[in-house]
């Protein structure tokens, strides 16, 4: 199955976990979304990342929980993200965590892409399946 819409998306800058974080070119954020659209939900967050000293080299790990309706069900699940950039070339992997669907969105697994548009507008396209359904 699939999903898609616009998503709203806030981030707000954290105090470093260590102190010397800020000089080695790690960020914390939290995170807060609202999707739109096949998912209605709102999401919270948190972030790390990290800039290196090559320009456009980056990376950063998130773990959000979502909370709505996806299809007509309700309920929440987690998703975990995994992105780079390789002297601006962007890879970014967000996959459902595994069992962490609750209530009518038990069994979920998919995956999320990012759409950014030039005037930085987000959308999101999910795929998705639950247990036991092709």
């Amino acid at each position: 199955m699939n999903a898609k819409g616009p998503f709203e998306v806030k981030l707000v800058p954290q105090k470093a976990d260590h102190p010397h974080a800020e000089a080695s070119g790690h960020g914390r954020m939290s995170m807060a979304k609202e999707f739109h659209g096949d998912l209605e939900a709102t999401s919270h967050g948190e972030m790390l990342s990290v800039m290196t000293d090559t320009k456009g080299s980056a990376g950063y790990v998130a773990i959000e929980k979502v909370t709505g309706s996806l299809g007509g069900r309700t309920g929440s699940f987690v998703l975990q993200h995994s992105g780079t950039m390789n002297r601006g070339a962007p890879h970014l992997a967000i996959a459902v965590v595994p069992d962490s669907g609750t209530d009518d969105l038990a069994g979920l697994s998919g995956s999320v892409k990012i759409v950014i548009t030039p005037d930085g507008k987000h959308s999101y396209e999910m795929e998705y399946a639950f247990a036991g359904t092709n």
